[in-house]
């Protein structure tokens, strides 16, 4: 199978998920050759844009991405990872077992602030959706 790593200079998005829970743990890149690695491998390897490197996630740190299951999305320019995380679970630099901690504030509106509301609108979506 092919990957289009032609939309971004070379580089595809690798979007690493946890295969027990589901959690979205990380987002990283890979060039062609950090994919093969990684499917060669069975470990989770990444192309470092700044150090402009590969790297095996854990390598230092011991907390290493054993690849469950990969996936493309349709266009063929994204990677999914399903993983178990080896180590002690902290995926992040930061020390954090997800690197998707910063909330970000939405726009308070009037919907977003009536749970009543919220209800009639998912119920009105769900009748909708087949």
């Amino acid at each position: 199978m092919e990957i289009d790593f032609d939309k971004m200079q070379g580089l595809v998005p690798a979007v690493i998920q946890d295969a027990g829970d589901g959690e979205l743990l990380m987002v990283g890149f890979m060039n062609q050759t950090a994919l093969e690695m990684t499917l060669r491998t069975g470990f989770v390897t990444f192309y470092s844009r700044t150090r402009e490197k590969l790297w095996t996630k854990g390598e230092t740190s011991g907390n290493r991405l054993k690849v469950v299951e990969a996936r493309t999305d349709c266009d063929r320019d994204t990677m999914l990872f399903r993983v178990n995380v080896l180590g002690d679970g902290k995926v992040c630099h930061n020390g954090t077992r997800s690197c998707f901690t910063e909330k970000l504030p939405l726009a308070s509106t009037p919907e977003a602030t009536r749970p009543e509301q919220e209800k009639t609108q998912a119920e009105t979506l769900k009748g909708t959706v087949r």
